[in-house]
């Protein structure tokens, strides 16, 4: 591992296991701050090596949340590919806490427990003890606690290894603007699942358009990063990356690369129908173009060059990467009825943000100021309430002291047009009570509030909580509505079609929560909101200043949902906004 170089999510993860160590020994606020510097590595657009070799450690420092010790960590990390504090704090306990750390409710607290009083050091210990009923046995676990391991175990089975998108594009990027530096690249896309923006993918597929493939061909496979080598071929090759993902590099010449690009887009049952169609109308398509037999048998290409050039041939209104799963789009596109998808620079406010107050990393003025530079008109700050002990979380009179600040704060802003709201992510209490008073929550601008607990409630019970909860009248948005986290818990379950019907008697806002690993609402039930009217918001879920770069992802789920522009609040501006809301 000496000498190499690890991606910003590596360094993230080491961070993220350091403050789960520390939080195992007990170790009070180190794990925090570690967290939190974490989050931050994670979400930067830019490479950490980028950054320390323009600015060196003054530029490590500039990371939020990173101060002197940790960058001088960051600096370790960058300079030797190690970190020797982080190998001794793994030398002291030395169990599989990535493993271990993906079963939903089992905290550091209960791994240390479990491996020095049982011995479990991974995920086929863990499943061989609750299986043999030995956790049960253990003070503070039960019989209950075993079963949801067993559950916990079964579903990171499930999810297998497949990766995060929003996480993983900072690394394909990097790849990504390799190549495109070679002169002998016209052009490049990124395709399959990746280009369609599913929420997480198995591997990453490349298209390059050019005349002279060896020389990109040996570039690709000779990568920093490389670790096996597949295929090496002349108009194809396949390789292993460090970070677990096969990556495919496919070149093709300008008369074909639209077809080509169409094809290895997908989706496979979207490619089955866009066949059928050409079929009927007795032509061929593939991944080298558009074709029609003339005389003796000879095919003729008719399009191939370009996607829209494809669509036209074929009597298509061209469709949207995001919507190509064969749900409908291709007969809307047929009858020329496409909506129009909400674009990626639609958005004017960003509705769910963190702060320095709870367990934010930023300042109110840090994240206003951040908000402008990304074209926005407005923020909405909503830091955790009381039940959330462990976030620092607000009760009624630091709500109160918090109005006054974002008032003040609106002082140094007036002249750009920019606003800051006063909100809350209030919650969700077991019976769908709210743990804020509602006379306080009169006062703020707009209140969003979540479930962070209680997960494993009955269907019913869990949607007569959220009922409740929406029909409060000082509620106007509910917060990653479904509790999921991608490849780590399941969404609670919930009949989201109740919940739907609510929200349109409600009037109450839906969230699409753009953090990489929550995207929640999925799209198929963002689909069924756009069907029945319900409004939608977009939001970063902001936990520090590089998370509101997140917004896109969420803008790609809206997309994937059929959203247009009319169904997000906070594609509208300000007074538009709090007018619908007043309703």
């Amino acid at each position: 591992m000496r000498g190499m170089k690890l991606s910003n999510q590596e360094i993230a993860g080491i961070f993220y296991e350091i403050a789960e160590f520390l939080a195992m020994e007990n170790i009070q606020f180190k794990p925090r701050a570690y967290e939190k510097v974490a989050s931050a590595v994670e979400s930067l657009d830019e490479s950490v090596y980028d950054i320390y070799k323009k600015e060196g450690l003054k530029g490590l420092k500039n990371i939020p949340n990173v101060g002197e010790s940790i960058a001088e960590k960051i600096e370790e990390i960058v300079k030797t590919g190690r970190l020797k504090y982080y190998e001794e704090l793994k030398k002291r306990t030395p169990i599989d806490l990535k493993g271990l750390e993906k079963i939903e409710g089992l905290g550091p607290k209960g791994i240390r427990k479990l491996y020095k009083e049982i011995g479990i050091k991974n995920l086929d210990d863990l499943e061989k003890a609750a299986e043999a009923g030995k956790i049960r046995e253990l003070d503070g676990f039960g019989k209950k606690a075993e079963e949801n391991i067993l559950k916990g175990i079964e579903f990171a089975k499930q999810s297998g290894s497949r990766f995060i998108l929003g996480y993983a594009m900072t690394e394909i990027s990097e790849v990504i603007e390799g190549i495109k530096s070679l002169k002998e690249v016209q052009k490049i896309k990124v395709v399959g699942s990746a280009r369609r923006k599913k929420e997480t993918i198995g591997d990453i597929d490349i298209l390059v358009q050019s005349d002279s493939p060896k020389p990109i061909m040996n570039y690709f496979v000779g990568m920093p990063g490389v670790v096996r080598v597949y295929d090496h071929g002349e108009n194809k090759s396949n390789i292993r990356h460090k970070n677990g993902m096969d990556m495919d590099l496919r070149i093709l010449p300008e008369e074909s690369f639209g077809a080509a690009l169409l094809y290895f887009t997908g989706s496979k049952e979207f490619n089955i129908e866009l066949r059928k169609i050409a079929v009927k109308k007795g032509e061929k398509l593939n991944e080298y173009g558009l074709f029609k037999e003339i005389r003796n048998k000879k095919e003729k290409r008719i399009a191939g060059k370009t996607e829209e050039e494809v669509f036209e041939k074929l009597d298509m209104q061209y469709i949207e990467p995001e919507m190509r799963e064969n749900q409908g789009e291709i007969e809307l596109a047929l009858r020329n009825k496409l909506p129009k998808l909400i674009g990626y620079g639609d958005l004017k406010g960003d509705l769910q943000i963190q702060t320095n107050w709870t367990d934010g990393s930023n300042t109110i003025e840090e994240y206003a100021k951040e908000a402008i530079k990304l074209g926005l008109e407005y923020i909405l700050i909503t830091d955790h309430t009381k039940r959330l002990a462990m976030t620092g979380g607000l009760d009624e009179k630091g709500l109160l002291k918090q109005i006054k600040a974002i008032d003040k704060a609106n002082e140094k802003f007036k002249n750009k047009n920019f606003r800051i709201l006063k909100g809350s992510e209030v919650d969700i209490l077991k019976d769908g009570t709210l743990d804020i008073k509602d006379e306080v929550l009169k006062k703020l601008d707009i209140v969003g509030a979540s479930v962070h607990s209680y997960f494993n409630l009955s269907r019913e019970e869990q949607t007569k909580r959220l009922i409740k909860a929406m029909e409060n009248k000082n509620v106007d948005i509910i917060f990653h509505p479904t509790g999921r986290i991608i490849n780590r818990r399941k969404a609670y379950d919930l009949d989201i079609d109740e919940i739907i019907k609510t929200a349109k008697r409600t009037k109450t806002v839906l969230e699409i929560d753009a953090y990489p690993d929550r995207l929640d609402l999925k799209d198929e039930h963002i689909k069924k909101c756009v069907d029945a009217g319900v409004k939608l918001a977009i939001d970063s879920d902001a936990h520090a200043i590089p998370h509101m770069h997140y917004l896109k992802w969420g803008i790609a789920q809206a997309r994937r949902g059929w959203a247009i522009k009319n169904d997000i609040i906070n594609a509208h501006p300000l007074g538009k906004l709090l007018k619908f809301l007043k309703q």
